[in-house]
């Protein structure tokens, strides 16, 4: 139910539509934006695992052009539904209270945070580049931003702006009022509203899930000590939350007592058909000890290891094949050459030795993983723009020839 609701089932099988695009972050809650570019944008990614190949310039304009979605915090930055504003309104105006953090950059700089607000009111659409200012003296870091990116950000997050537009991938920032022009006649739910949507939302995407998997998934608003254990208890004795025992694991889980039925039915069928690649930030992953329950998969996102310290590479896609997490792939465009450049392909232990996964369920075949693994390389390929496939290490060794064999194979397609 999980994959389910992840729209991994079927991945790669359905082109990207306004109605499926919407469906899609409606049901995880959120995809999450970053600014690496190794491969591509996570967020482009992530719409690739589930959709394919897709114009991208198509999907900016339902995200910036008709609003379908639009960028708030839900577990970090994130591309969220329009249609949850009403519920994200709320989290904006309790940032302006509960966020206490800001409370003495806010006495420093309230002319700062005027006249920011003022400039782009009068001017339209800004960037950070766009005003004047200097970075304060002193090391790196998040609260050594120029206080013109400050209040940005605190505009942004209490409501007052709004993302308007990216241009080359930088942040363009407008009144919420005239980015969003419906926004004015949207009414924050209450806060306890908003508390029972928030674990609402979470639960729904994850399927069935522990309170720690809970607090992990949708990470923003924070909520204080035992915040969301008090709403979750409240929801169960109206009797909107069951608890239920799982094999294998202490203390009860948590489902959504509408979804009792649809995860009854799911234990009688395997759901999940296809080969993707997922983005180091897709939602899937977001609790990575999660993963490593319902998986068997200990994934860590390189780009912030230690380069001495990694083990599969910087940039590691995990390999996700009729459902289950079978490896990762270590991959970079090589934009200027039209190369999609894979380093490294890393089978895990049990699969490369033909064996069932680690947390029970039916071995997969192995030959079709493999070719089902070429197929995803040649379609990511085709999404950033690559002629050519590049294949070096592969993890067992004995694993290298039938995957070379097959992304060959898929390159002679191409070029017929």
């Amino acid at each position: 139910m999980f994959l389910d609701r992840q729209h991994l089932t079927r991945p790669r099988a359905h082109a990207l539509t306004a109605r499926r695009l919407v469906q899609f972050v409606e049901d995880v809650g959120g995809v999450q934006l970053d600014s690496i570019n190794v491969v591509d944008r996570a967020h482009y990614l992530t719409f690739w695992s589930r959709f394919g190949p897709y114009d991208r310039t198509r999907l900016d304009a339902l995200v910036y052009g008709r609003r379908l979605l639009f960028e708030y915090w839900a577990h970090a930055a994130c591309l969220v539904p329009t249609s949850m504003l009403p519920w994200w309104r709320r989290a904006m105006l309790d940032y302006r209270v509960g966020h206490t953090g800001w409370s003495s950059w806010l006495k420093r700089n309230s002319r700062t945070l005027s006249k920011v607000r003022d400039t782009i009111a009068q001017n339209g659409p800004m960037a950070n580049a766009d005003f004047e200012g200097r970075r304060p003296r002193g090391a790196a870091g998040w609260w050594n931003w120029k206080p013109v990116q400050h209040a940005l950000h605190y505009l942004w997050m209490t409501g007052a702006l709004a993302i308007h537009s990216r241009r080359h991938f930088h942040k363009r920032f407008d009144l919420l009022e005239r980015a969003m022009p419906a926004a004015a006649a949207v009414e924050a739910v209450s806060s306890e509203e908003f508390r029972r949507w928030h674990v609402e939302r979470t639960l729904h995407a994850l399927g069935a899930a522990t309170l720690t998997d809970v607090t992990g998934y949708l990470t923003f608003p924070r909520f204080g000590p035992g915040g969301r254990r008090a709403t979750v208890l409240a929801m169960r004795e109206r009797g909107e939350i069951s608890a239920i025992d799982v094999e294998g694991t202490a203390g009860p889980w948590l489902v959504l007592t509408r979804d009792l039925p649809r995860l009854a039915r799911g234990a009688r069928r395997l759901l999940s058909r296809g080969t993707t690649l997922l983005s180091p930030f897709d939602s899937l992953l977001w609790y990575r000890p999660r993963i490593t329950r319902l998986f068997g998969f200990d994934y860590r996102i390189q780009v912030y290891t230690p380069s001495a310290k990694r083990q599969h590479g910087y940039y590691t896609l995990p390999i996700l094949h009729d459902g289950q997490l079978i490896g990762r792939v270590d991959a970079k465009a090589h934009r200027a050459e039209r190369r999609l450049h894979v380093l490294s392909v890393h089978f895990e232990p049990w699969f490369a030795a033909g064996g069932t996964p680690p947390t029970g369920g039916i071995a997969p075949d192995r030959d079709a993983a493999i070719a089902g693994l070429g197929d995803a390389l040649w379609s990511l390929a085709r999404f950033v723009a690559a002629d050519e496939v590049t294949l070096d290490r592969v993890v067992p060794r004995r694993l290298g020839p039938p995957l070379r064999r097959v992304v060959t194979a898929g390159e002679r397609l191409v070029r017929d």
